[in-house]
């Protein structure tokens, strides 16, 4: 870890976080556009690329923690991530406009949400995810990635001649804007690494305690900027499916290839708190969308209040 005052460990944090933050958006902006000129539709991308671009950040501080400093790092960072991004992305998306649900997102991309969710848990409750759990998510992976490009061929058949000919040509400036956006992620990660570990390990907090807050909410961060300003743009179909494709990216693919490099301790406290939590926040996102698909800005205001209890509830 790198040496230093609490000042320099804030500014890397600061640093950190602001590196993850334009990364993401090069990343995004660069996936989203390359993603359209091949003809995706609004609710694939967001599930899919845009989903998987924003969870670059809990790939790379979850690996780079959990071979470096501990897997708590990497298993707090991605259980308080998926928390952040039902509670705290969808809350603040649904206050600022209220999300109508794909009907495509709710039936075939929420039930592996759900399936993410609850093997994690399953995985995890021994104490321990290993290299055969790590191998049981990657295969989940592989068949939520199956059924995607199902469906990417079954939008690619539909396409007409002369929405072909609409469609935007793809441009070397977005593909620069994905490399240039990996890179800035990779550094942005180690910063946010170095310095939130030092300045709360110094300060007596746990590991398990630092993914869950500081990291969740760092790599959080390209999630609720993607969102929000889908948000905005009256665009929820990114918002939604953003964080349903985070959601089931980051416990997946994440946790799957952080549990192949190296085991994970699961810790009773995170059992017993954490766990649930986590199978609380996807069980009522799911019960809203089934309910009346749409989350409105009720819906919004509690899933918001809920994140911040359970943040005041990780306090020690």
């Amino acid at each position: 870890m790198l040496p230093g005052s609490p000042l320099v460990e804030l500014l890397l944090i600061a640093g950190g976080v602001a590196l993850l933050y334009a990364g993401a958006e090069l990343l995004v902006a660069g996936a989203r556009d390359l993603a359209l000129a091949v003809g995706l539709k609004a609710s694939t991308v967001g599930v899919t690329v845009v989903a998987f671009a924003t969870t670059a950040p809990e790939l790379f501080v979850s690996l780079l923690g959990a071979v470096t400093v501990s897997t708590d790092i990497g298993l707090g960072a991605i259980v308080g991530s998926n928390i952040a991004n039902i509670g705290l992305v969808l809350g603040v998306s649904a206050l600022i406009r209220p999300l109508d649900v794909s009907d495509t997102v709710f039936r075939r991309d929420v039930p592996f949400m759900v399936l993410a969710a609850l093997l994690l848990v399953g995985l995890g409750w021994d104490g321990r995810v290993g290299l055969v759990d790590g191998v049981v998510l990657l295969a989940a992976l592989v068949a939520f990635t199956a059924a995607v490009l199902r469906r990417v061929q079954e939008n690619q058949s539909a396409i007409t001649d002369s929405e072909r000919d609409e469609m935007p040509d793809a441009k070397a400036r977005d593909a620069a804007a994905v490399v240039g956006g990996i890179v800035a992620l990779v550094l942005g990660s180690r910063w946010l690494i170095d310095g939130s570990e030092s300045l709360l390990a110094a300060a007596g907090f746990s590991d398990i305690f630092i993914g869950l807050t500081v990291l969740a909410l760092g790599t959080s961060l390209p999630e609720l900027a993607a969102s929000v300003v889908a948000a905005v743009r009256g665009e929820a179909e990114f918002s939604v499916g953003n964080v349903v494709g985070s959601n089931i990216y980051n416990i997946l693919a994440v946790i799957g290839i952080v549990a192949v490099v190296t085991p994970i301790g699961v810790a009773p406290g995170v059992r017993s708190f954490e766990f649930p939590a986590l199978l609380a926040f996807t069980a009522a996102i799911v019960g809203v969308m089934a309910y009346r698909e749409r989350i409105t800005r009720v819906d919004g205001a509690v899933l918001t209040v809920g994140y911040g209890v359970f943040v005041y509830l990780l306090l020690p």
